[in-house]
């Protein structure tokens, strides 16, 4: 049995954005299997300067993320798309353990396979400490 996730490419701008709002809506969730089942089994990653590679490693990767990362809150949207690529600007909010709060941003650039399933996603990302007074996610 194949694996889809829908909407599968090509993409329109509606598509797109549908799948956009997926993907936040999984990513603060917070939980890596549901998410990983987004991407192929051989998905690449460079997430900053961190290469994942397959659903395994995505699973890991975002169980280590949300252990220091604490209190995640994400905000996706879209900035462009072609027929089975999407580009996104986003940005997320978090505490680390020792209290301080950042505003992450960044973009981040998605190619899917016929079936729906991201095969690759490159995150360039930088972080702002901010007060928690100044939190807005």
């Amino acid at each position: 049995m194949t694996e889809k996730k829908f909407p599968l490419p090509p993409f329109t701008e509606a598509m797109a954005k549908e799948k956009i709002q997926l993907a936040e809506n999984a990513w603060n969730s917070q939980d890596p299997v549901k998410i990983s089942m987004a991407y192929s089994m051989d998905s690449e990653w460079r997430n900053r300067s961190t290469f994942v590679n397959g659903r395994e490693d995505i699973q890991k990767f975002l169980k280590d993320k949300w252990e220091n990362e604490l209190e995640y809150k994400l905000k996706k949207d879209y900035w462009a798309h072609t027929e089975n690529r999407i580009a996104v600007r986003f940005e997320y909010e978090y505490r680390n353990r020792s209290g301080q709060w950042f505003r992450a941003y960044g973009n981040e650039n998605w190619e899917f396979d016929e079936n729906g399933l991201m095969r690759k996603r490159f995150a360039s990302i930088n972080d702002l400490a901010i007060k928690e007074h100044e939190r807005y996610l």
